[in-house]
């Protein structure tokens, strides 16, 4: 297939339920890691459409979700600063920090402008050499080699008047974590296919075979995430645990090397704590000791304090695939995308907004794909 609509084609969907509805045997839970597979699976309503004995739930592959507080507040309390702009990703202006938000910084006068690119960031430290411009840079190993690129690039300019606010984070360390928690029932993992299109699948072999879990990487589309879902099912029904490509259009075992040798080049791996879920070793990429005059937080002397999440939210849980976004009671009243009490409400890629985006907590819900 060559075409996005082939991916949507309702014939070959059916075809891939019918699949899964012939192999399975015996109850499977499966974790897709990625937000936006997560936002996939809610719009077509594939979830509803799988066998009874299928259960999906979701991981924390949603990079503003895991953003933390402390990273948050920092970036507030920076913005704040009247000889500073602030550049951000859109999503990361409306998730709350411990007391406000940055879209309120914006509101009250702060220089907080919206960009999709670092290198955007770098255009606006050039045009205004009086003002220190300072990039939020979150994500994955997706957003990783565009951030690294960007810092890269300011050294070699010598743009004194730009920094990086990084809370970069890895995928494998977070999946190791949750496979070690004896709460953990998952038995079966979509991997992310954007992170796995940087970074290839060799590093997921270690885990597939230490945990004896099957993880497929799997796509964005429907056919793709049936796909996956199909052959995870006969690896489970198998009794094998191995590492298979689904994505095949765009991730191969290796990756991209030209990305992830920028990434070397600035960051280094680090621990990181995560959103919710809290410090996970060797879980984040932080700049490089040659780079440290472009690290915020050393260029900016901002303390703050750690802060618990409100006890009514429960997406440290979702996070995690203990719970489901319904299952919290300030789910869809107390919080939501205006009033959210946590990231997974806000982002584009978080499961909670998933689930209001496509009324999955309404009563009489149609879906599936046409």
């Amino acid at each position: 297939m060559k075409y996005l609509d082939e991916y949507r084609d309702a014939s070959i969907v059916r075809a891939l339920l019918a699949e899964i509805a012939r192999r399975v045997t015996r109850p499977w839970v499966l974790m897709e890691i990625c937000g936006g597979q997560t936002h996939t699976l809610m719009r077509y309503g594939i979830d509803e459409l799988l066998p009874p004995r299928i259960e999906l739930v979701h991981g924390p592959g949603c990079p503003v979700c895991v953003t933390p507080l402390e990273i948050i507040d920092k970036a507030i309390a920076i913005a704040s600063l009247p000889d500073v702009t602030l550049v951000s990703y859109g999503d990361m202006l409306r998730v709350p920090g411990s007391h406000s938000d940055l879209l309120h910084v914006k509101a009250g006068g702060g220089d907080v402008r919206v960009a999709y690119s670092p290198m955007e960031a770098l255009k606006v430290a050039r045009a205004n050499p009086a003002r220190r411009v300072v990039f939020l840079g979150i994500g994955f190993e997706t957003t990783a080699p565009a951030n690294a690129m960007a810092v890269w690039q300011a050294a070699r300019e010598g743009l004194k008047n730009f920094s990086m606010l990084a809370s970069q984070v890895l995928v494998p360390p977070a999946i190791r974590l949750l496979l070690e928690s004896q709460q953990h029932r998952v038995q079966g993992f979509i991997a992310p296919g954007h992170v796995c299109t940087v970074m290839g699948y060799e590093e997921y072999v270690e885990l597939a075979q230490a945990f004896r879990v099957p993880i497929v990487v799997g796509g964005f589309e429907p056919v793709d995430l049936l796909e996956a879902i199909s052959m995870l099912v006969a690896q489970l029904e198998e009794g094998r645990a191995e590492v298979e490509n689904q994505y095949v259009r765009s991730v191969t075992r290796e990756g991209n090397r030209p990305a992830q040798e920028i990434m070397r080049k600035v960051f280094e791996v680090s621990d990181r704590k995560w959103r919710g879920i809290g410090l996970i070793p060797r879980s984040g990429l932080k700049l490089r000791g040659e780079f440290a005059t472009f690290d915020a937080e050393k260029v900016f002397d901002v303390a703050t304090r750690e802060v618990e999440e409100p006890v009514v939210c429960i997406s440290a849980q979702v996070l995690q695939g203990l719970k489901k976004p319904p299952d919290c009671p300030a789910f869809g009243e107390r919080c939501t995308p205006a009033t959210p009490l946590g990231a997974p409400m806000v982002s584009a890629e978080g499961a909670c907004a998933a689930y209001y985006q496509y009324r999955r907590h309404a009563v009489g819900r149609v879906g599936g794909v046409r």
